[in-house]
């Protein structure tokens, strides 16, 4: 089913207001960290939890769920 224009328009404008989003850069000596996060099935999930659980060790509240 094709999207409309206002439904593109309207998604936008969600992602714009509502959501966050940052590039990260692997530099050579990375490698096995790029390898490793390359395995992730869901790598944002996976960022998402390894932030978590660092800031459960730090004794801070987690923020969403």
């Amino acid at each position: 089913m094709p999207v409309s224009e206002a439904q593109k328009r309207a998604v936008q404008k969600y992602n714009k207001e509502k959501t966050h989003s940052f590039t990260m850069r692997f530099f050579p000596k990375d490698g096995e960290l790029w390898e490793h996060l390359q395995k992730q099935p869901r790598k944002a999930e996976y960022v998402k939890r390894l932030i978590r659980e660092d800031m459960g060790d730090q004794g801070t509240d987690e923020i969403g769920g």
